[in-house]
C-alpha cells in the first residue's frame, strides 16, 4: 500500500482519491479553500435549503464517467434530468432552439439554412473523426459549412461571446466536442452539487481519506529517496507520488524542478478566466421559463454588445424556487482573458455593469427586485484549443518521477465539465498506480 498527497479537493482530486482507496492505497487530499469543490463548490443563503453553485453548472445525460462513479459511491439516485428550455437572443426575441425540432421551427433560419443546418448537425453528432476537425479553425469550418449567413447570424457572435478578440483561433474540434455528445436534459443533484462533492468527501473520509482544507500547498520537490515531499505553511510530508490538480501556472510554482520541454509545454497553454454575477430575485425575469439565454456577441468590444456578458440563466426556471426560500436566482456570466477589467472592476461596479442590460430581457425588472447579489471570478476557467491542439497537451505524468498534474486544460478534445474532472481523474490515479507497481 502506498500513501500519495493530491493537491486539489475539486471533482479531479476526489475521483482521483477513489480509485487509489478503491485498491487500498492512503491518500492524503490538500485543498487550499474553506470548502471542497473547486470550480464547483457552491454556497447557500438564510431560508435555501439547497446550495448553489458559484459558477452555473449542470450534467449531461451522456457524461458516463460521472454516472459510473455516483454508481459506485451510491449516490445515483440523487442525480435527476429535467428538461429546461434553454434560448438564443435575437433582435429582442427569445428563440428556443434547444432540439431538432425546435431548430425546424426557428424562424430565425430560413427552409435551405435549416437543411443545411440538419445535415452539418447531424455530420457533427455523429463523427468521431475529431483529429481532422482539430486542423481548421471553427470560424473556417463553419463558414464553410454552414454558410456565412448562418455562421454570421448564429456560430460567429456565439465564439465571440465566448472567446473574446481570440475567437477566430479556436479550433473545430472544440465546437464538435460541445455538439457531439451533449442532451437537451440536463442533470442536477438533490441538495445542490456542493451536496454532491460533499456526499463524496464523505464516503471517501469513511474509507480512511484524509482531507485538509485551508491549507495552501508551498511546493513538492522529489527527494534523492524517490519520494515526492510537500511542504504546506506548517508541515512537510512524503508521498510516494504527488497529484497536482492545479492550474498550469500552479503546477510550475508549485514544483519548480520541472523543466526541459514539459515546463515549455505548460507555459504554453491558453485559457479564459470566468466571471459570474448571481442574484436571488423577488420575482421571475425570465416569464417565458428559459433557463439558459445565449447572448451573442457582434464585436470583442464588450461596451458596443446589448448585454456586456456571454449568458443569462435563470437557474429557478430549471431546480424549483421552494429549495430557495422560493427566491428567482439568475446568473449573468462571461469568459473573459485574466487580464481583463472586469478582474479589476469592483464587484459593486461590475455587478452594475451587467444588471443595467435586464430590462432588456425584462422591461418590468428594477433593482427592488434583488433580495441579494454575489460576485464570483475565476482567472482559470476555460482552455483555449488552437490548431492541432492535440500535439500541445502536456502528459499527466511530468518530467520529474512522482509528480503527476491532472487538470482542464488535458481533458481536450471535450470541453471542460464534471465527466471529465472526473475521468481525468481516475486516469491519472491508474498512471500513479502503474507505475507504483
Amino acid at each position: 500500500m502506498a500513501h500519495i498527497g493530491i493537491i486539489g479537493a475539486g471533482v479531479a482530486g476526489l475521483s482521483a482519491a477513489w480509485e487509489l482507496i478503491q485498491q487500498g492505497h492512503q491518500v492524503t487530499i490538500y485543498e487550499a479553500g474553506a470548502e471542497i469543490g473547486g470550480l464547483a463548490a457552491g454556497f447557500k443563503d438564510t431560508g435555501w435549503d439547497y446550495t448553489l453553485e458559484k459558477f452555473y453548472h449542470h450534467w449531461f445525460e451522456s457524461d458516463a464517467d460521472l454516472l459510473r462513479l455516483a454508481d459506485e459511491v451510491g449516490i445515483r439516485d440523487k442525480i435527476v434530468f429535467p428538461r429546461p428550455k434553454t434560448s438564443f437572443w435575437e433582435n429582442g426575441k427569445h428563440y428556443q432552439l434547444d432540439s431538432p425540432i425546435s431548430a425546424l421551427l426557428t424562424p430565425l433560419m430560413n427552409p435551405i439554412e435549416k437543411i443545411r443546418f440538419g445535415f452539418v448537425t447531424l455530420y457533427l453528432r455523429f463523427t468521431k473523426n475529431w483529429q481532422w476537425l482539430e486542423q481548421s479553425t471553427a470560424d473556417e469550418w463553419l463558414q464553410r459549412y454552414y454558410g456565412k449567413t448562418l455562421y454570421e447570424k448564429m456560430w460567429r457572435p456565439l465564439l465571440i461571446g465566448k472567446f473574446s478578440h481570440l475567437y477566430n483561433e479556436v479550433n473545430m474540434a472544440w465546437m464538435w466536442a460541445r455538439l457531439h455528445s451533449r442532451t437537451t436534459r440536463l442533470g442536477t443533484y438533490k441538495g445542490g452539487f456542493q451536496q454532491f462533492l460533499e456526499d463524496i468527501a464523505a464516503k471517501l473520509k469513511a474509507k480512511g481519506v484524509t482531507i485538509h482544507l485551508n491549507c495552501p500547498v508551498e511546493n513538492i520537490d522529489r527527494q534523492a529517496d524517490g519520494t515526492v515531499q510537500l511542504r504546506t505553511k506548517d508541515d512537510i510530508q512524503s508521498y510516494a507520488a504527488v497529484i497536482s490538480t492545479t492550474s498550469p501556472r500552479l503546477l510550475l510554482k508549485l514544483a519548480p524542478q520541472i523543466e526541459g520541454a514539459y515546463a515549455k509545454k505548460v507555459k504554453a497553454l491558453r485559457s479564459m478566466g470566468a466571471v459570474v454575477i448571481i442574484v436571488s430575485l423577488k420575482q421571475q425575469l425570465m416569464t417565458d421559463n428559459t433557463y439558459w439565454l445565449s447572448l451573442p456577441a457582434k464585436t470583442p468590444d464588450k461596451h458596443k454588445n446589448p448585454f456586456p456578458f456571454l449568458a443569462l440563466v435563470e437557474h429557478t426556471n430549471y431546480v424549483d424556487k421552494k429549495h430557495f426560500a422560493n427566491q428567482h436566482i439568475v446568473y449573468a456570466g462571461d469568459y473573459v482573458e485574466a487580464d481583463h477589467e472586469y478582474f479589476q472592476l469592483s464587484d459593486d461596479e461590475l455587478a452594475d455593469r451587467f444588471l443595467a442590460t435586464f430590462q432588456r430581457v425584462n422591461p418590468n425588472f428594477s433593482k427592488d427586485w434583488i433580495i441579494n447579489q454575489w460576485v464570483f471570478r475565476a482567472p482559470y476557467a476555460q482552455p483555449l484549443p488552437t490548431i492541432k491542439h492535440s500535439g500541445n497537451i502536456p502528459a499527466l505524468r511530468t518530467s520529474i518521477q512522482g509528480i503527476y498534474w491532472a487538470s482542464m486544460s488535458q481533458v481536450y478534445p471535450w470541453d471542460r465539465g464534471t465527466n471529465y474532472a472526473v475521468e481525468i481523474g481516475r486516469r491519472v490515479a491508474r498512471e500513479v498506480m502503474e507505475d507504483l507497481a
